[in-house]
């Protein structure tokens, strides 16, 4: 029996679910949101993932559904449900991951460690919040926000103003997420994967760096996290995804502060940024984990080939569009270099690829990543 795969989505994660689905014999199948995206390669077709009936046909052309992206509408998923598809991660778990506010509530049901929040919904809310928050905050629109978008540090409400009108408009009683500021050491990664069947697996934590509210490094495992904070991690990731009934991959954003707590910061139901070094340094890569997650299949160990691995995002590219010169450049001066790119083209802030590479000394392996990735920039 031949699985049937099909991923919703047709962005660079479903492009690195192919790899794997290829040597596990999956018959992996995309549903892109347009033409020549990433993973055009397994793409059997092009349609709006909003859309109840595009979505159905293409269920029923699978055995089991997954996602690229979380932005499935509930109605659309519970639809598929009730059809009696296999939809994973669920519309239960993934409703946590689509909305910050539910996130939030959930979260501190289950007594999981947060930054201090608020659901505002008037701007005069807001202001109370920073009042007794030092004056400052961190304000979240409650859904659709990635990559830095849809999130804002703010000192006054009249800085979120026109998320107030947009909301107003809207006309449905929708509010925002409101966070402190918090003074954090650093911003560490830790990912999980769970079977329909309960197995849970994790990766050690990672360290990731941000950019402009983007991922721009991750350095697998987090130096200094043996012992007290990888076991933190390490139970709140687990705990996450058991509470939540995630199935397939997911990640968990967390602040170690200043006072050595560890707090979650956001979440991620889906192979995640800060693990694409696993394609390269893991045992079994968070793609394929994925795969194997989502059909119930057994798990692949999760240990590092190598002490240290880097990942580099390349950010933006070249203004003339030309990613083929620098492969060329890297691939000659950082032969040890795992450079991925994801056939999209190049524009600021875009993630066009990465690259990884893994050794025994952190500081050289930090230095070729580094090194390699340059020659990408403008």
């Amino acid at each position: 029996m031949t699985f049937r795969l099909g991923v919703i989505g047709g962005g660079q994660l479903a492009r690195m679910m192919v790899p794997p689905a290829i040597e596990l014999g999956i018959d992996i199948r995309v549903l892109a949101e347009s033409e020549g995206m990433s993973a055009a390669i397994a793409a059997t077709g092009v349609g709006d993932y909003t859309d109840l009936e595009t979505v159905r046909a293409f269920a029923k052309t699978v055995d089991v559904v997954t996602f690229d992206h979380e932005h499935v509408p509930q109605a659309v998923l519970r639809a598929l449900v009730a059809d009696g598809v296999a939809v994973h991660p669920g519309p239960d778990a993934l409703q946590f991951a689509q909305d910050k506010l539910a996130m939030r509530e959930r979260l501190g049901e289950l007594g999981i460690p947060m930054p201090d929040w608020a659901r505002v919904e008037t701007p005069d809310e807001l202001d109370a919040f920073l009042a007794d928050h030092g004056g400052r905050g961190v304000v979240k629109t409650a859904r659709g926000g990635y990559d830095g978008k849809g999130v804002r540090v703010v000192s006054a409400a009249d800085q979120a103003e026109d998320w107030f009108a947009a909301l107003a408009e809207d006309g449905r009683g929708g509010a925002l997420l409101v966070e402190e500021l918090v003074e954090f050491r650093r911003e560490l990664a830790q990912l999980v994967a769970r079977r329909p069947s309960g197995d849970v697996t994790l990766w050690p934590v990672v360290e990731s760096v941000q950019k402009d509210g983007v991922c721009a490094e991750v350095i697998a495992p987090a130096p200094g996290s043996a012992g007290k904070v990888a076991e933190m991690a390490a139970h709140i990731g687990t705990t996450i995804a058991e509470e939540l009934g995630v199935t397939g991959v997911l990640a968990v954003e967390l602040f170690e502060t200043t006072d050595e707590r560890i707090l979650v910061n956001e979440l991620a139901m889906r192979p995640h940024n800060t693990g694409h070094w696993t394609i390269d340094g893991s045992t079994t890569s968070q793609f394929e984990q994925h795969l194997r997650a989502v059909l119930d299949l057994p798990f692949g160990a999760t240990g590092h080939r190598e002490p240290w691995s880097v990942m580099i995002n390349i950010l933006g590219g070249p203004t003339d569009g030309d990613l083929d010169t620098p492969l060329r450049q890297a691939a000659a001066d950082q032969p040890t270099a795992k450079i991925h790119l994801y056939g999209k083209e190049p524009r600021p802030g875009r993630k066009v690829g990465h690259v990884t590479v893994s050794g025994e000394e952190l500081d050289d392996v930090v230095f070729r990543a580094r090194a390699a990735a340059a020659f990408f920039e403008d």
